[in-house]
């Protein structure tokens, strides 16, 4: 080859690398561009990582940030986990569910949030045929009614409906003490506007409460008559009413056996006892 030959084909391969050096760098920058267009496109989000139920403080294990699409980032949504972390949550937060500003309180926790304002959270003491077998659970409509026995001793108790369509906040079973021994007592918190909650107290100092259990779909008020032991039995206010005893059978057979000679009786709390009888001094 000559050396014209070779000095065309040295500026040949200069410009072609000079042509693949421009070209890298000119697909460089448009890259660079593209990637800082997608970047503008994309918001940080803080979600959850699992379900999270109200009235849960929120710690950094709770959370993660991921990306969303700038259109697609929801009202009050947060952007780092600093600013979410020991607020507390209002309602149920699904896994990966964006974390927002009316989801969350600053103040308070647990039942209380779910009060409506203007509303009270009442809780009642009731056993599991009362409280519908302990199938009541929350989100639950129930009613309730009170059953009371009369002032006059004649038997005659009264059963009525004293709300009606009252929502179930939450529901279980706490341990309560009696003669020394622990008893399971379902404890049932309803929410009531004050009225009810006076009802609600009211009835349970004047005599037993029962739960009613409701389709959720009938939210009607129905008028119903209170039901007494005569209406029960089907008498008149001028029949009497049926003698019932006022112990059990055993307690009833103890009471009217003697005591035995040399013993006293006595009865404590519906307790019989006999205990030696102490003999006259002389």
């Amino acid at each position: 080859m000559t050396q014209r030959g070779q000095t065309y084909l040295g500026l040949a391969i200069v410009l072609g690398l000079a042509a693949a050096g421009v070209g890298y760098y000119s697909l460089n920058a448009v890259s660079a561009r593209a990637a800082a267009g997608a970047t503008a496109q994309f918001r940080d989000v803080v979600v959850t990582v699992a379900d999270v139920t109200y009235g849960v403080k929120l710690e950094k294990n709770l959370l993660r940030v991921v990306r969303y699409p700038k259109d697609a980032v929801p009202f009050g949504a947060f952007s780092t986990m600093d600013s979410v972390v020991g607020q507390t949550t209002k309602v149920f937060l699904g896994a990966r569910e964006p974390v927002t500003t009316i989801k969350l309180s600053s103040r308070g926790g647990g039942l209380s949030m779910l009060v409506r304002p203007t509303m009270r959270a009442a809780s009642i003491e009731v056993n599991q045929v009362s409280g519908v077998s302990g199938f009541v659970l929350p989100g639950d409509r129930v009613d309730v009614l009170s059953t009371i026995d009369s002032r006059s001793n004649d038997g005659n108790a009264v059963t009525r409906t004293v709300l009606q369509n009252v929502e179930v906040l939450a529901a279980g079973l706490k341990t309560d003490q009696k003669e020394n021994k622990p008893l399971p007592v379902q404890a049932v918190t309803l929410l009531v506007d004050p009225t009810g909650a006076e009802v609600l107290a009211h009835a349970q100092h004047e005599g037993d409460i029962h739960l009613v259990l409701r389709n959720p779909d009938d939210q009607g008020k129905v008028e119903v008559a209170a039901t007494s032991t005569r209406t029960l039995l089907g008498l008149s206010i001028n029949e009497p009413m049926p003698l019932r005893p006022r112990v059990s059978a055993p307690q009833a057979a103890h009471i009217r056996k003697p005591a035995e000679p040399g013993f006293i009786r006595m009865i404590r709390s519906a307790q019989v006892t006999e205990q030696p009888a102490v003999p006259d001094s002389k």
